[in-house]
């Protein structure tokens, strides 16, 4: 792991207002415990975003989101105020900004990426699940912006 990246999780963790706030009462071992444990987490997250086949981050007016399979990691925050999201997305996870977007009912209907990477041909209706590849056609066709597009190359 880059230490750019230690570095940025750490900040992120002591800058937290309850550890903040247990450095201002005294409990500092409290603290550094607890930053040592988010800073823990957060790599597993991070790791997850790098290894796992679906794993891709959205960006949208409610907030943003790293969906990591069965897990979802999420703040209410645009992707500037979420470091762990921007560290995911600037280590090559696929990101898709739907700030742009503005067919809210067509992004609602649209299907759910699968979680596990396994697709069923017949499933269909409102659970449907699609390859990320195939969502990111979908949105990008609503006016999505896709940086780390992990499509193949088309030649034109």
């Amino acid at each position: 792991m880059q230490t750019g990246v230690l570095r940025v999780m750490r900040a992120t963790a002591a800058s937290w207002w309850r550890h903040k706030e247990l450095r201002r009462t005294g409990q500092l071992e409290l603290a550094r415990r607890l930053e040592r444990k988010t800073v823990l987490r957060d790599l597993v997250h991070l790791r997850q975003a790098a290894t796992l086949p679906n794993a891709h981050v959205i960006c949208g007016e409610g907030g943003t989101f790293i969906h990591l399979g069965w897990t979802t990691v999420s703040t209410l925050a645009p992707i500037e105020r979420f470091p762990l999201a921007a560290l995911a997305a600037a280590r090559g996870t696929p990101f898709i900004d739907l700030r742009p977007v503005t067919d809210v009912i067509a992004f609602a209907t649209l299907p759910r990426v699968t979680r596990d990477g396994s697709l069923d041909p017949e499933h269909s209706g409102a659970g449907k699940c699609v390859s990320l590849t195939t969502y990111i056609d979908m949105v990008e066709a609503l006016g999505a912006k896709i940086a780390n597009d992990p499509r193949p190359r088309r030649s034109t």
